[in-house]
């Protein structure tokens, strides 16, 4: 699971970083806006869109990949989920049951 997440997280981290600091013009060539739309205009030319609505379709895809990764390391992890959640549950209700002095 270790593997899945560094292989979701590093390509997520790459592109995000490299967005931002192009949308921005950071100044080197490879973040530059003319790079930015350049390979915006590019993708929108070969899937026969609008380049201006590739970002949000990444973003909604990115959220996506985010939820299906952590469904399956909740579904993995239940167990230890669920032992937590019940302590911390009883350590609440100990809490809530002692009179404050």
């Amino acid at each position: 699971m270790r593997y899945i997440l560094y292989f979701w997280a590093a390509p997520l981290g790459f592109f995000w970083a490299w967005y931002f600091l192009s949308a921005n013009d950071f100044g080197y060539l490879f973040f530059t806006r003319q790079t930015h739309e350049f390979a915006f205009d590019f993708y929108g030319a070969i899937l026969g869109i609008d380049p201006a609505t590739i970002p949000p379709m990444v973003a909604r895809a990115c959220v996506f990949d985010t939820a299906v990764i952590f469904s399956i390391l909740g579904f993995r992890r239940r167990r230890e989920i669920m032992a937590w959640w019940k302590a911390r549950r009883e350590k609440t209700s100990i809490e809530a049951a002692q009179p404050s002095a």
